[in-house]
């Protein structure tokens, strides 16, 4: 498997991460990606009915701003969440966002 390129832990910054957040489908994926690692780019988005050019910018402003890693598996990108980069380099910080997704998506 073939890793894709995401920034380190001590470069991310607060305002890429909530700008990735921002996004009602990509704080969908995200919150999937964090329900289920390892899952695929395809399975994380069954049924958000859109289309796969807006899925691959979502995962890259997704990737780039540090919220998940993506490796290359044969036809398939694997997403795994940045949880424990994200938790020590923000504590705190998506609990509540993943708590209140919820409670509207409820």
């Amino acid at each position: 498997m073939r890793p894709l390129p995401e920034p380190p832990r001590e470069s991310l910054t607060l305002a890429p991460v909530l700008h990735a957040l921002s996004d009602p489908v990509r704080l969908e994926l995200v919150r999937r990606a964090w329900a289920s690692p390892e899952s695929t780019c395809s399975a994380l988005a069954d049924g958000l009915g859109v289309p796969l050019s807006t899925l691959s910018n979502h995962f890259r402003i997704m990737r780039e701003a540090g919220l998940i890693s993506m490796t290359v598996d044969g036809r398939n990108r694997r997403v795994r969440p940045r949880a424990r980069d994200l938790s020590e380099r923000f504590p705190g910080l998506l609990d509540p966002i993943f708590r209140l997704a919820a409670a509207e998506n409820a």
